[in-house]
């Protein structure tokens, strides 16, 4: 990024975190802000029009949550990196945006500075973990805490149905498999593709093998 701007997305349902994170912005002659997003899917669409170098994400927002828009970003412009900015440093919460494609975990009380120097790491290609946030992150690696639940954005029954669908059964053998009707398999498939943010259910499949579903 030498000799360039880094060009920055911010993503939050708050507008006065997006303004302040405007202001840390605006002050830093290396950073260009070149969106603000109100959600998760406008998020995307910010996205793939403005193709920033980073964009800074909330977790918790409407219409599709931060997880969710960071799988989604990732999978189509995999050259930016995203960063979370979030209130509390919730284990299960971090592992999913870490999975999804985030580069670093911030927490909203992260100074001016901190920000900053997350925001040119990670258009560097350089992890930052926030303080409260590393600790989780080194007792994970050194195996101290547990593994969390494989997907744990979707409910038992849901990781059930797509665990099936990933071993190669039918809908319709799901839903006798499991004794339920054909169209509440699909009702659930449909709450897991909203879930996990994958566009279709060949997605949702690959999403679920790769998480180590359908096996045995």
């Amino acid at each position: 990024m030498a000799g360039q701007r880094i060009r920055v997305l911010t993503a939050d349902d708050h507008p006065v975190v997006r303004q302040g994170l405007a202001a840390v912005i605006s002050v830093e002659d290396d950073l260009e802000l070149v969106g603000q997003a109100a959600d998760g899917a406008e998020a995307v669409a910010l996205a793939v029009e403005t193709k920033p170098d980073v964009v800074v994400m909330d977790l918790r927002m409407p219409v599709l949550d931060g997880v969710a828009a960071t799988r989604q970003i990732r999978t189509q412009l995999p050259d930016t990196a995203v960063i979370v900015l979030t209130l509390h440093a919730e284990d299960d919460t971090l592992w999913q945006a870490l999975r999804a494609g985030a580069c670093s975990y911030l927490l909203k009380d992260a100074s001016h500075d901190d920000i900053v120097t997350a925001l040119r790491a990670a258009a560097s290609g350089q992890a930052v973990f926030g303080t409260g946030v590393a600790e989780h992150v080194l007792s994970r690696l050194a195996g101290r805490e547990p593994v969390p639940q494989v997907l744990p954005e979707l409910s038992e029954r849901e990781r059930e149905v797509v665990s099936l669908l990933a071993a190669g059964l039918t809908t319709r053998e799901v839903a006798r498999r499991l004794y339920l009707s054909d169209k509440t398999v699909r009702n659930l498939v449909s709450a897991a593709l909203h879930k996990t943010g994958v566009p279709d259910r060949a997605n949702l499949i690959a999403l679920a093998r790769e998480a180590g579903l359908g096996k045995g």
